[in-house]
């Protein structure tokens, strides 16, 4: 079997992956990008929708979970969220903020691939789909890379293979087996950006309300966030839940104010005097959807006309609706969920680089890397980053 040679190698055709792929190309290195799926950046393609949302404009560090907060600083600062929107204004490509900041192509996420693809094509890089990587062996300052049906050496390895998120768009945990084998630490890995679910009759009531949404504030210890919230069959989704995912630690309860600036009670007492003769579920309905008002009234065993209920009545509902506290069993897991919290320890890493400061030439970017993003195109923006340094510097 003939042995390929190539300045770069990258494993991984996601965003980070062919990102990095292009930037390398473009400084006249010979690159090679391999991926074992047949069809490439899956997670672009459904993200947002089918209309991928690429980044957010107010990107900035606080806006990421790491071990080391400090540790994006670098790859954001190099290659920021307007510089790839100067990139997307550039190909043609039409897109629109939604909403806080959030940026999405107005036809599909395929303008954005198509983008990355034509890229690496004009960057010269060598692009093989449906290729296994079953061994990788260091020797003399070069990586060798044994797939089925060829072996490929380089100067340069970079990581890109992503997260444990969505398996069954190829999502694997080769990037960490690959990180062990170099001797670099792992922080342990969790779905995040993900609906939790819950048990009894938390669950019962979510899966009659399935479907019911409303604007939330959903705080977790000193975390909140205000966003929508979506009641489901298995449990609550929506923006602020996906949000507070990321913080929150299974066996601990969360705090949900179900309808975001509305005070309940104050509401409720100004009712009982202007409209005595209202009911509680209608008076209820008046700050949050029906369904819900309804199903809370039957919950608490409160009934009847607010002129015959006592204030306490009215604060026992208004609690259940401001300030819900409530014990999630779980989440959904890797299946649903956007990202994967951890992974490689970013203390091994350059963070002007991502090259591994104790294996030479060993890269790792992209969500691989225990750095993890906000809902809202802040993932995307850290794979276009963290791939831009690694780029410049393979």
């Amino acid at each position: 079997m003939t042995q390929q040679s190539y300045d770069v190698a990258i494993i991984g055709a996601g965003a980070a992956g062919l990102f990095c792929a292009a930037e390398a190309g473009k400084r006249g290195r010979r690159v090679l990008l391999l991926d074992h799926a047949k069809k490439l950046a899956e997670k672009i393609r459904i993200s947002g929708g089918g209309r991928c949302n690429f980044t957010n404009i107010h990107t900035r560090p606080d806006k990421f979970l790491s071990q080391n907060p400090h540790f994006c600083k670098s790859a954001l600062a190099q290659f920021t969220a307007a510089d790839f929107v100067e990139r997307v204004k550039k190909r043609g490509i039409p897109f629109h903020e939604k909403k806080l900041g959030q940026l999405f192509c107005d036809n599909a996420a395929q303008d954005i691939i198509d983008m990355l693809l034509d890229d690496c094509a004009d960057a010269g890089v060598t692009l093989h789909t449906e290729t296994t990587v079953n061994k990788i062996e260091h020797t003399e300052g070069r990586y060798t890379l044994l797939t089925s049906g060829q072996t490929y050496d380089a100067a340069s390895l970079v990581i890109a293979t992503g997260g444990l998120s969505i398996p069954k768009i190829g999502a694997t945990g080769f990037g960490y087996d690959v990180a062990r084998q170099f001797g670099l630490n792992i922080i342990p890995t969790r779905a995040g950006l993900v609906p939790l679910t819950f048990g009894g009759d938390i669950l019962t009531q979510c899966k009659a309300l399935s479907g019911v949404s409303v604007e939330a504030d959903v705080k977790y210890g000193k975390t909140s966030f205000a966003e929508g919230l979506l009641f489901t069959h298995r449990g609550l989704s929506g923006p602020s839940i996906l949000q507070i995912s990321s913080y929150w630690q299974e066996g601990t309860p969360i705090t949900v104010d179900l309808a975001r600036g509305v005070n309940t009670l104050e509401k409720l007492k100004t009712l009982k005097h202007e409209q005595p003769r209202l009911h509680i579920h209608n008076a209820a309905a008046l700050a949050i959807p029906q369904r819900l008002a309804d199903s809370i009234c039957e919950e608490l065993g409160v009934q009847g006309r607010l002129a015959d209920l006592t204030d306490k009545a009215l604060a026992t509902i208004a609690a259940r609706i401001n300030n819900w506290n409530v014990l999630p069993a779980g989440s959904e897991g890797y299946r649903t969920a956007e990202v994967t919290l951890g992974g490689v320890d970013t203390a091994a890493l350059s963070s002007k680089t991502m090259e591994c400061k104790n294996q030479p030439g060993l890269y790792f970017i992209g969500e691989v890397v225990d750095v993890t993003g906000h809902l809202g195109g802040y993932n995307f923006q850290w794979a276009w980053s963290s791939g831009y340094a690694a780029g410049q510097s393979v």
